[in-house]
């Protein structure tokens, strides 16, 4: 999510929107993360993409794109900050439609897609938490927050779904999968982790190779932080070849290739990580002329996919918006 000041409390953006997410919300309570777990399994193919597949997905003008996931099949979901709606898109055409309405008040920014079909939605200013079957396209679960904050991305792990919070040092876990209803927990963030006073601070959050903990990127601070599930302690990633990841976005990790979007750069920076996250050394960074500020990049084959979020653009309901793809070079 862009660098930009806090907008309207939570509370008063959720006066219009709390009739249409009102699907079974789960009050928060604290408590520690999961157990250490293996890595995931990468569910993306490795085959690479047809290269008649278009490079450029036009989207509804308006839609305002902020999070892409896509899952082993040749489909992305993209989520709406204009009113939290998400559309699929099929990679070997271009085409797409809405899969999740949206609504007055509501908001989509990161997207993950778990293995099974599940779609884990952070609801950005509304604080909400959503869960989406792709297979049937109904909400299976909604999670409010108590603290009144910006939920901003997400990342399976273990058996729990982690979301960060840009507005306050927290991060919030919900159970995964369809047929389990849990708590939504609060961990808060401590070690080396500094929240600004104002604005965004955490945003992206990725695994670890080993899989033992998590990687956040703090924004302003240009900084990635290894994260322990279980206490919330963050210690921050030794860059090298880099002074930092200022405007850090959307992360994705690829092995021990971690992914950087550093959304008004308008560039991906790409680090090889070691086993553990302890240290990051700058690989390359891509750039493209269609880049205009992306937010969120997935994988599919040897093809990265990004939205086009155009922060620096003033939104209006005629405003143009895309997706587009780039080589793995």
């Amino acid at each position: 999510m862009s660098l930009t000041p806090p907008g309207p409390s939570r509370r008063t953006v959720l006066g219009g929107a709390a009739a249409t997410f009102a699907l079974a919300a789960t009050v928060a309570g604290a408590g520690t993360a999961a157990a250490h777990t293996r890595p995931e399994r990468l569910t993306h193919p490795t085959h690479p993409a047809h290269p008649t597949w278009p490079a450029d997905f036009p989207l509804p003008d308006g839609f305002r794109p902020e999070g892409i996931a896509i899952g082993g099949g040749p489909y992305a979901y993209m989520g709406s900050l204009a009113d939290g709606s998400v559309r699929r898109a099929d990679l070997r055409t271009g085409e797409g439609r809405t899969v999740l309405a949206g609504a007055t008040g509501a908001a989509a920014t990161g997207l993950k897609l778990d293995r099974d079909g599940l779609l884990y939605i952070s609801g950005g200013i509304t604080g909400s938490i959503r869960v989406l079957d792709t297979r049937t396209n109904r909400l299976t679960a909604t999670y409010r927050p108590t603290t009144d904050g910006f939920v901003n991305d997400v990342i399976p792990y273990g058996d729990r779904a982690w979301f960060t919070d840009s507005y306050a040092p927290v991060l919030y876990t919900v159970p995964r999968g369809g047929g389990r209803r849990g708590d939504l927990r609060e961990v808060p963030l401590g070690g080396d982790w500094q929240q600004a006073p104002t604005g965004i601070s955490a945003n992206g959050i990725e695994t670890t190779p080993d899989g033992r903990a998590l990687i956040v990127v703090n924004s302003p601070a240009g900084t990635l932080f290894r994260v322990d599930p279980r206490t919330g302690y963050a210690t921050a990633i030794t860059l090298r070849g880099a002074v930092g990841v200022v405007n850090g976005d959307g992360l994705l990790r690829v092995g021990h290739t971690l992914y950087v979007v550093q959304n008004r750069l308008n560039v991906v920076t790409v680090f090889d990580l070691d086993s553990r996250a302890r240290t990051a050394t700058l690989r390359r960074s891509i750039t493209d002329p269609r880049f205009d500020v992306p937010t969120t990049a997935a994988r599919f084959g040897d093809r990265l996919y990004l939205v086009n979020a155009r922060f620096t653009t003033p939104p209006t309901p005629q405003t143009t918006y895309n997706a587009v793809s780039v080589a793995l070079r």
